[in-house]
C-alpha cells in the first residue's frame, strides 16, 4: 500500500469534543480495483467509526439528538443547552433538526438490517398478533403503524394521505414480508382496515383470526344506539338556552364580586362546611358568590364523565340530571326564603333558567327513551366487561363465558323484543344491538392462540381491544404536545418523519438487545451499517432499499402538504386565471379588414 493522499478532516463528537484530524489514505501499489471499478484503497478505521462519510457530527451526537428528540421530546434548544453543558458541543438549531432526521433514517435502516433476528424472536415466542391503526390530526398527517401485540413493538410506520385500503394493504404486506405471517390481526372497524385486513388474510391462503377490537364494537353499537336521542337532547338545550343563561348568570355575578371574589369564595367554602348549610342561603355578598357557585355545579356537568368520551359518558344527560336535582334544590332553597330579598330574586332568576327541563315535557320524554337506550348499551358493556377498565389476566375460560353471555344476551332480546303495538322505540333498539351483533360476530371471539411447541405450547391470548395501538399514539402525541405546546397536531405530524415511532421501542430491552447489544452501542451499530453499505457499493452488489418503496404509491386526491406546496401557489392562481379569461372575438373580415383581426 503506498500513500495516495491526506485529507484534512474536523469532526465533532461527544468523546472528543470539537477536534481536527489529518486522515492519510493508502491506495494498493498494484493498482487492483474492485469490482465496482474503484482503486483498492484503505482509511482510518477510527476515523470511521467515529464520523460518517459525508459529514463532520459524529454518530454519537446524532444517538443523543435522536434519543432527546423522539424519546424525551425535548426542544431543540434543550438540546443545545445539555450537549454544551455536558459535553461542550456547540450546535445550531438547524443542526439539530438535521441530526434528528438523520437519526431516524439510521435507526429505520437498522430496523430493516435485523428484520431476521425480530422475525427468530417472534417466532420463538409463537407467532405475533398484528395490530394495526392509524393516526392523524384534522385530516392531516396521517401515520399508519403496525405493531407485535406481544412484545409491543412497532414493526413499520408509514405516512399515508389518507385512510384507503388500496395504501394500507401494501404496508401489511411489506411487514408480514419482513416479520413473517401473523398469528391474527387486531383491527378497529374502519372502512379502509377491514378491507385490507381481509385481503392481507386471503393472500396468505392461512387461518388467520381477523378480531374486532371490542371497544370498537360497543363504540360503534352505542353510537348508532343513543346518538339519536342524545342529539336530540342536545337540540332541547340549545333551543332553550340553559347553558348560555347560567353562564351570563354567573358571568354577572362575578362582576359584582369583583375583587372581594377571593374573600367570597373562602365564606362559601366555610358554608359548605357547616351542618346545616344544605338549606340555607347566606346573606348578602356571600349570598350571591353562594348562588354563583351552584350554578356553576350545574354546569360543570362534564366533571360527571368518566373520560371515556361518548357514548360511553352522555354529557347532556349528564347535564339534565344536574339541572334536575338543581331545580329541585332551588324548590328547598325558596321553601324557606333567605332574609336577602336580592338572593331570593337570583334563586328565582336560576329557576326560571331551569324550568324548561324540569317542566317540559319534550326532555323527559327524550330522556326517558334515552335511559332506555342506555340500559340496553350497559348491559351490553357488561357482557363484554367492559364497563370501565379492561382486564389484563384474562383467560381461555373467561373469553368463553364471555361468548357464551353473549349468545344469552342476543338470545334475551329478541325475547324483550316486542312485536308490535306502541314500543316501537324498543325494538328499534333491540333491533340496532341485534343487527351488529350478527354482523360482527365472527370477527368477536377468536382470541385464544394455540403455540407451537417451539413456544412450548399452550395457549395465549390476543388483547380484545386494540388499545395498544392507540396508547402508542396516544403517548407519541402526548409528548410532541409537551414539546410544541400546540393542541392540533396536524403540522407536527405532517413534518415528523414516520420512522421516528419506531424510536418507542427503544424503551424496550428486548428490542435494544437484539438491534445493537445495548443503547450505548447504538452509534457503533450506525457505523457499522455505512461501513457495509460502503463495502456493498464496492463489490457491485445491488443496493439495498433504504427508502420508502412504498412512496411512489401513498397517493389519493387527499391534499397533502406535497400536493399544497403546487396548489396554493401564486403561480397556480395565475396560470388558471389566465387560462380562464375570456377570449377576444374575431371581427368578421371586410374589404377594410381582410385578416378579421
Amino acid at each position: 500500500m503506498l500513500v495516495q493522499k491526506t485529507i484534512p478532516r474536523i469532526g465533532l463528537t461527544l468523546a472528543h469534543g470539537h477536534f481536527k484530524a489529518r486522515e492519510w489514505v493508502y491506495v494498493c501499489a498494484a493498482g487492483c480495483c474492485w469490482p465496482s471499478g474503484d482503486l483498492v484503497t484503505l482509511r482510518s478505521p477510527s476515523l470511521s467509526e467515529a464520523l460518517p462519510a459525508d459529514a463532520n457530527v459524529g454518530y454519537d451526537v446524532m444517538v443523543f439528538v435522536g434519543l432527546e428528540r423522539f424519546l424525551e421530546h425535548r426542544q431543540r434548544e434543550e438540546i443545545r443547552t445539555a450537549l454544551k453543558q455536558n459535553y461542550g458541543v456547540v450546535l445550531s438549531e438547524g443542526e439539530v433538526s438535521n441530526l434528528a432526521t438523520r437519526f431516524t433514517e439510521y435507526l429505520a435502516r437498522l430496523h430493516r438490517e435485523r428484520a431476521p433476528q425480530f422475525r427468530e424472536a417472534l417466532e420463538q415466542d409463537g407467532g405475533w398478533p398484528l395490530h394495526v391503526d392509524a393516526t392523524g390530526e384534522a385530516g392531516r398527517g396521517t401515520v399508519l403503524a403496525v405493531l407485535a401485540g406481544w412484545r409491543k413493538w412497532v414493526l413499520g410506520s408509514w405516512k399515508i394521505s389518507t385512510e384507503r385500503a388500496d395504501l394500507i394493504l401494501p404496508c401489511l404486506r411489506q411487514v408480514v414480508e419482513r416479520f413473517g405471517p401473523p398469528c391474527a390481526i387486531m383491527r378497529d372497524m374502519g372502512k379502509a382496515m377491514t378491507p385490507a385486513a381481509d385481503a392481507l388474510v386471503s393472500e396468505l391462503s392461512a387461518s388467520i383470526p381477523v378480531l374486532t377490537c371490542h371497544q370498537h364494537f360497543l363504540s360503534d353499537v352505542g353510537k348508532d344506539l343513543l346518538d339519536p336521542a342524545h342529539a336530540e337532547l342536545r337540540s332541547l338545550f340549545r333551543r332553550h338556552k340553559v347553558r348560555p343563561k347560567l353562564r351570563e348568570l354567573v358571568r354577572e355575578l362575578g362582576r359584582e364580586l369583583g375583587a372581594d371574589i377571593g374573600d367570597a369564595r373562602e365564606a362559601v367554602f366555610e358554608q359548605l362546611s357547616q351542618a346545616d348549610a344544605v338549606r340555607q342561603i347566606p346573606a348578602g355578598a356571600d349570598g350571591g358568590a353562594f348562588i354563583r357557585g351552584f350554578a356553576q355545579w350545574v354546569l360543570d356537568y362534564k366533571a360527571d364523565a368518566k373520560g371515556l368520551g361518548f357514548p360511553f359518558d352522555r354529557p347532556y344527560l349528564d347535564f339534565h340530571d344536574r339541572a334536575l336535582k338543581a331545580g329541585r334544590a332551588i324548590n328547598t332553597f325558596l321553601a324557606n326564603p333567605p332574609a336577602d330579598k336580592k338572593a331570593a330574586r337570583l334563586l328565582r332568576r336560576m329557576q326560571r333558567h331551569l324550568k324548561p327541563v324540569t317542566a317540559e315535557v319534550p326532555f323527559r320524554q327524550v330522556t326517558k327513551r334515552l335511559r332506555q337506550r342506555e340500559e340496553l348499551f350497559d348491559e351490553l358493556r357488561d357482557v363484554l366487561r367492559a364497563a370501565s377498565i379492561l382486564q389484563e389476566n384474562e383467560t381461555a375460560e373467561d373469553l368463553i363465558k364471555m361468548r357464551d353471555g353473549l349468545d344469552a344476551f342476543e338470545k334475551s332480546l329478541r325475547q324483550r323484543r316486542p312485536a308490535r303495538g306502541p314500543a316501537q322505540d324498543t325494538r328499534e333498539a333491540i333491533d340496532v344491538i341485534l343487527d351488529h351483533i350478527e354482523t360482527h360476530r365472527p370477527n368477536l371471539f377468536g382470541h385464544d392462540i394455540q403455540l407451537p411447541k417451539i413456544a412450548g405450547g399452550g395457549v395465549r391470548l390476543v388483547a380484545r381491544t386494540n388499545n395498544l395501538s392507540e396508547n402508542t399514539f396516544g403517548t407519541f402525541k402526548h409528548g410532541e404536545r409537551e414539546r410544541t405546546g400546540f393542541k392540533n397536531l396536524g403540522h407536527v405530524l405532517e413534518t415528523i418523519p414516520a420512522e421516528a415511532l419506531l424510536a418507542t421501542n427503544l424503551r424496550d430491552d428486548d428490542y435494544v438487545s437484539i438491534l445493537c447489544g445495548a443503547i450505548d452501542k447504538l452509534p457503533r451499530a450506525f457505523a457499522e451499517l455505512d461501513r457495509k453499505e460502503r463495502e456493498s457499493r464496492l463489490q457491485n452488489e445491488a443496493p439495498q432499499n433504504t427508502e420508502n418503496e412504498l412512496a411512489p404509491i401513498l397517493s389519493s386526491s387527499s391534499l397533502s402538504k406535497e400536493d399544497r406546496r403546487i396548489v396554493r401557489t401564486k403561480e397556480m392562481n395565475r396560470f388558471i386565471n389566465d387560462a380562464a379569461k375570456p377570449k377576444r372575438r374575431r371581427s368578421p373580415p371586410s374589404r377594410l379588414n381582410p385578416t378579421g383581426s
